[in-house]
């Protein structure tokens, strides 16, 4: 085959993108070179990027440059592509994935560790994106967000110039180019508490629709798996009619044979996102599923029951409060301490310490440990998460999902052969313990005890969600559930109460704020 010319921008990001192309084309024995091109979003950076004229500014003259013959392929960065191609341009194939998440780099002289993201109150963060600022905002409303524009390298010289305090950055560009990050912070913020970019951390390979044997070259270069995930979320955002400045979040994976997908959508750059999760066996008629739940004739709950406090500025509150959902918040337990003094005996040679509630961690850092400098700290959710935080800890496990086999597989591997410490509920189920291997140390701390309240009344709440096994034996030790009413239940070990009483309940994806917020909204 004749030597094949590649379109790219002249970015450092996108010289990369344009190399690895040229350098798997040559794994095939095809030549290639590279022909630089600038683009409208290379040109103009005063403005905003919502603010640039139509859609396709980081991607329209390298088509135009196909379309005239003057180009074989042009390599985009998939999320900045328009969903329709233009006619008698196709996408070939996309490579497989890059990490989707989000990276937040902070000045380390601005880090608050007891604060969620680690940002110290009232941080400036820069990000162009409209669908980051909207999902910062919902996380951390003290933020100031401001725009950022350049590529990648310009971006952290203007956080190492001091413009801003942190920048939010996609962990895709920031891994290909290598970059050392050593002098800041720097936080990864999972895609289940940030939603990527329809096709983040992607490259799409475009070529003219009639370059036939260009295609079949280029399916060597294809992963099956990643188009296929991508497909659901492109197709997402085509059907919501948005550009690449909607505050839209979709993300999709494939996991045990099901497909996973996480959508925030907001109205604005400033407005509270809804979030939806959704598993399903099939792509078919998956993203349209999606995309009815965001509709706004859909019928909400008027009232939600939670056994949980439920604090004024939490992120819960204002996701309900958003669609005006009362929210009935009582706890139907009491706790208290059953250890008051904590031999220094039980704190030697551990690695790790491992929660699974925010009272464990609580009443821990109650006790005033004295611990060595090694110890790691492992939670079950990101509400543990952050109450570690309150004490001046970071988590190095956190278990996403609320699928409690899954936490203790990871963290089984994690802790292999290590001392483990379980600060935990006297009547804990010991879920994440059992699953540990053999030659793994656990030193078992019982720290605190639940008692269940009296004379607990019912509610009229459409929706239950209930936030323990203790709380789902206290309120059904004298109420029943009505007939329209429907039950989420924070964790496997909550659902199987409901299990062993014949009830369906609904898994929110993490035990989490977040987590629950998605599974009222999928109701």
């Amino acid at each position: 085959m004749k030597e094949i010319i590649i379109g790219t921008r002249g970015s450092d990001l996108a010289l990369w993108q344009a190399n690895y192309t040229k350098n798997r084309l040559a794994e095939i024995g095809i030549n290639a070179v590279l022909k630089i091109i600038k683009t409208q979003g290379d040109k103009i950076l005063n403005l905003r990027l919502d603010k640039l004229e139509g859609k396709g500014f980081f991607t329209k003259e390298l088509e135009d440059e196909l379309l005239n013959g003057n180009i074989d392929v042009a390599v985009h960065s998939h999320k900045d592509l328009p969903t329709t191609n233009p006619p008698g341009l196709v996408i070939a194939a996309v490579s497989e994935r890059e990490d989707p998440s989000e990276l937040l780099l902070i000045l380390k002289d601005c880090v608050d560790v007891s604060q969620k993201l680690s940002l110290k109150k009232g941080a400036t963060v820069g990000t162009s994106s409209n669908r980051r600022k909207a999902q910062l905002l919902a996380l951390r409303t003290d933020l100031n967000i401001e725009d950022l524009r350049g590529n990648v390298p310009t971006r952290i010289q203007k956080l190492r110039d001091e413009d801003y305090d942190a920048i939010l950055l996609a962990k895709a560009g920031v891994n290909r180019l290598n970059i050392d990050l050593s002098e800041f912070h720097v936080e990864v913020i999972d895609t289940t508490e940030i939603v990527p970019a329809p096709a983040q951390g992607a490259l799409a390979f475009q070529i003219r629709e009639n370059d036939n044997d260009l295609f079949a070259v280029l399916q060597h270069l294809n992963h099956q798996a990643t188009a296929e995930e991508i497909a659901v979320e492109r197709k997402v955002l085509n059907l919501f009619e948005g550009g690449c400045h909607m505050p839209l979040g979709c993300y999709c994976k494939k996991e045990n044979g099901l497909f996973e997908v996480w959508t925030s959508k907001a109205e604005t750059d400033e407005d509270f996102p809804d979030r939806f999760f959704l598993r399903a066996g099939s792509t078919e008629g998956l993203a349209e599923n999606i995309v009815a739940n965001f509709s706004k004739e859909r019928k909400m709950p008027a009232k939600v029951f939670i056994s949980r406090e439920i604090g004024e500025h939490s992120y819960f509150r204002k996701a309900l409060a958003k669609h005006n959902i009362e929210i009935d918040g009582r706890s139907l337990i009491r706790t208290f301490p059953i250890v008051n003094i904590l031999d220094p005996f039980y704190l030697k040679n551990l690695d790790w310490i491992f929660f699974s509630s925010r009272n464990g961690v609580e009443y821990f850092f109650k006790l005033n440990p004295i611990l060595a400098k090694k110890v790691k700290f492992g939670v079950v959710g990101r509400g543990s998460e952050d109450t570690l935080r309150k004490f001046g800890h970071l988590a190095d496990f956190v278990g996403e999902s609320g699928d409690i086999t899954e936490v203790a597989e990871a963290f089984a591997g994690l802790a292999k052969g290590q001392t483990v410490m379980f600060p935990r509920a006297q009547d804990s189920l010991l879920s994440i313990q059992k699953s540990l291997g053999t030659d793994t140390k656990i030193v078992d701390l019982p720290i605190y005890e639940t008692v269940v309240a009296d004379q607990i009344n019912g509610t009229g709440a459409e929706v239950l969600i209930f936030t323990s096994p203790s709380n789902v034996d206290a309120y059904f030790a004298e109420n029943l559930l009505e007939p329209e009413q429907k039950v989420i239940a924070i964790g496997n070990s909550t659902g199987k109460k409901f299990e062993q009483m014949g009830v369906k309940y609904t898994l929110p994806y993490s035990p989490d704020e977040i987590g629950l917020a998605e599974a009222v909204f999928g109701i």
